[in-house]
């Protein structure tokens, strides 16, 4: 399940005009890292895996809309953001990279 929620995500970045070609692919790379880390993390943790994972698809959705709207964009990387919160110590990898998507979505302008 998480697997293809990740890769429906990178199926929608792919598809998108709605985002600069280099922050795609960086986006593209970045997903395909927290594909493998989140489901390492879904072994021992996996209700935590699913919001991971749902804030990642819920971010993407925004980040690629043709009409941002810029609160629900906010809102969904704050989410994404919270969702790896203490993780920092078992799983500094998760946490690196879920904070470059958001990232990337702050200098996407939203």
């Amino acid at each position: 399940m998480i697997e293809k929620t990740i890769t429906r995500i990178e199926d929608k970045v792919k598809e998108t005009t709605s985002i600069k070609d280099d922050e795609r692919t960086e986006l593209l790379k970045l997903l395909a890292t927290l594909k493998s880390e989140v489901v390492e993390l879904s072994k021992t943790h996996a209700e935590q895996a699913e919001s991971i994972t749902g804030f990642a698809q819920v971010s993407a959705h925004e980040a690629t809309r043709q009409t941002k709207n810029p609160q629900l964009m906010k809102l969904s990387a704050k989410g994404l953001s919270s969702s790896v919160e203490g993780f920092e110590t078992s799983h500094p990898e998760l946490v690196a990279i879920v904070n470059k998507i958001s990232q990337i979505l702050a200098n996407m302008g939203i």
